[in-house]
């Protein structure tokens, strides 16, 4: 069993930062993949930054140069570091890590950009 807590959302004006983290906690081994993606009522759930291994961190266009996905090792949380926010920045931002293939989700935080 595997579970990802995400935490660090809020309110933040435009050109502002945060940092989100995400805690993951059980069978945390043989971990493919990690990364954050986000959402907006009516769209799609979105790639923001992923760190497949063996590969450098890849990054969705709009956020290349402002965002950057973190993680120090086993137990550690996933950070991403979200610099010069934009309005259209604003949805739910949820974790994902791939272990031995399978897809887990955090419940999201909510990150909202407006001045």
């Amino acid at each position: 069993q595997v579970q990802l807590v995400e935490s660090g959302g809020g309110l933040v004006q435009p050109g502002g930062s945060l940092r989100l983290s995400c805690a993951a906690s059980g069978s945390i081994d043989n971990v493919n993949a990690m990364g954050w993606y986000r959402q907006t009522p009516g769209k799609e759930r979105e790639l923001v930054a992923r760190m497949i291994f063996g590969s450098s961190a890849d990054y969705a266009d709009s956020t290349k140069g402002r965002f950057t996905i973190s993680w120090d090792g086993a137990k550690k949380p996933l950070y991403l570091q979200m610099n010069s926010l934009k309005p259209e920045d604003t949805a739910v931002y949820y974790c994902n890590f791939v272990i031995r293939g399978l897809n887990y989700w955090g419940q999201g935080t909510q990150v909202t950009v407006s001045s």
